[in-house]
């Protein structure tokens, strides 16, 4: 079936002499021809050829991608879901938890198929410019950056909630926060994504083990045994919930830079697989369990749950991904920016003091920002309403149904199979639209009537 291509102008001003004239790539099915170019050689990907660079960034074999999903993933998420079933009930929350793993996997794989059709995509921001031109790149690019900083945000205030449960609020709750900025900086240091995969698996052997140690603890303890009743509940609390839901599967964002070190960039649909196989799985499990035996008193993050001592150990395992995931994040925030001022010349793959300076300072300066807002929203699931809102909202759902739709311009009516998608596409698109208006609505009520949000504070909020 013919698919019309895109204007030069449509598509960021790109060169598109070297295209095909009649595209029949079924792009659903990735029938995308490997020797074929959609875009000429110096606009393929952002990091050129690597034959003989110092620092080399397109190395990361499939599997190694697919940990770094899962440790970007599988972190705070799934510390929410166990109150997000208490404040929604049993039955609705396993049917939204499942709708949303499989809608997020069918985006997920959307922007696999970007990819492979515009080579030279490495961030949101690019895709951006191949919709809408120089605004779509700086509009998405400037969203997309938020956005991770306020992920970076999420986990240091998570490393404060640990501190606090461990050190039974040994000291300043704003000290804790700077110490694991600290931390988190000098972790985002190594400029390729290589050195980290190997910290994924730490990162995710440690959120299993503190999970796996809350639910063994709390099966045993039993402190809210059999109440898995339905939730008396309201739209408040119970959209407060989805949104919770909907941050555990938010991790979109990083998956083109993910793609752009992948030595193959058509390994992508297996590490997606991987990630999502892994995190739905456990996210049903760790949700059902928890609430199973908590009950009522189930807290968020969930590893406070358990009695005090548990929760104490919980915590002290569960450091390395509360650090790790974060800085997985911020390092594909800070090398967006780095790309941006780099891009075409030899600096990116210089060790010398202008490449390693401009990185350091702009690693820094994230981070800051990131304690910043750590320290001005201090409540954990009120912060995650915020970052679902605004930002996952449409980077997880809407924004790769509109690269859908921009990579099918043409065809929408074509077969019974296109309309079908093309419905499904503007369905994701509307959730988006909704998660977006109920939950800048739902996060600023708790912001605002959360009597233990108090910015900048010193109080203990684990």
């Amino acid at each position: 079936m013919g698919v019309s291509m895109e204007t030069p102008a449509a598509m960021g001003d790109m060169d598109v002499r070297n295209q095909p004239k009649n595209d029949e790539l079924d792009h659903m099915n990735l029938e995308v021809d490997e020797k074929q170019d959609f875009t000429p050689a110096y606009q393929q990907d952002a990091f050129g050829n690597e034959e003989f660079a110092e620092v080399k960034y397109k190395v990361l074999r499939w599997w190694q991608c697919g940990l770094l999903m899962v440790a970007e993933t599988v972190s705070l998420g799934v510390l929410s879901l166990p109150a997000a079933i208490a404040a929604m009930g049993f039955v609705p929350s396993v049917i939204v938890l499942i709708g949303l793993g499989m809608i997020t996997t069918y985006t997920g794989f959307i922007m696999g198929q970007m990819k492979l059709r515009y080579p030279q995509i490495t961030t949101m921001a690019d895709a951006g410019e191949v919709i809408a031109g120089k605004f779509g790149r700086e509009f998405i690019g400037a969203a997309w950056s938020i956005f991770f900083v306020f992920i970076m945000a999420s986990h240091l205030l998570t490393f404060t909630v640990a501190m606090n449960t461990i050190t039974n609020h040994g000291t300043c709750t704003v000290v804790f926060g700077i110490v694991g900025m600290i931390i988190s900086f000098i972790c985002t240091l190594p400029r390729t994504l290589e050195k980290m995969s190997w910290l994924s698996i730490v990162s995710f052997v440690s959120i299993l083990s503190a999970v796996l140690i809350t639910m063994i603890a709390l099966g045993i303890e039993k402190p809210g045994a059999g109440l898995i009743a339905v939730a008396n509940t309201n739209l408040y609390h119970g959209f407060t919930a989805v949104t919770n839901i909907v941050f555990a599967f938010c991790s979109h964002g990083a998956f083109f830079g993910l793609m752009a070190e992948l030595r193959n960039p058509r390994d992508f649909t297996k590490s997606l697989c991987l990630l999502q196989g892994i995190d739905i799985s456990l996210y049903l499990i760790t949700a059902v369990v928890i609430y199973r035996y908590a009950g009522d008193g189930v807290t968020s993050p969930a590893l406070g749950s358990a009695s005090p001592l548990i929760s104490k150990i919980a915590y002290g395992i569960a450091l390395p991904t509360i650090v790790i995931a974060g800085v997985i994040n911020g390092h594909v925030a800070v090398k967006y920016i780095y790309v941006r001022i780099f891009r075409g010349t030899d600096r990116m793959h210089k060790r010398d003091a202008i490449a390693i300076g401009s990185w350091i300072g702009i690693a820094l300066t994230m981070w800051v920002l990131a304690w910043i807002i750590a320290s001005a929203i201090p409540v954990f699931s009120n912060l995650l309403s915020l970052i679902t809102a605004l930002f996952a909202s449409w980077f997880s759902f809407g924004f790769p149904s509109i690269l859908w739709m921009h990579m099918n311009k043409g065809v929408y009516f074509s077969s019974p199979r296109k309309i079908t998608l093309t419905v499904v596409n503007l369905i994701i698109i509307g959730i988006a639209c909704a998660l977006c208006g109920m939950g800048l609505w739902v996060s600023g009520k708790a912001i605002h009537d959360d009597p233990s949000s108090a910015s900048f504070s010193c109080a203990n909020n684990a």
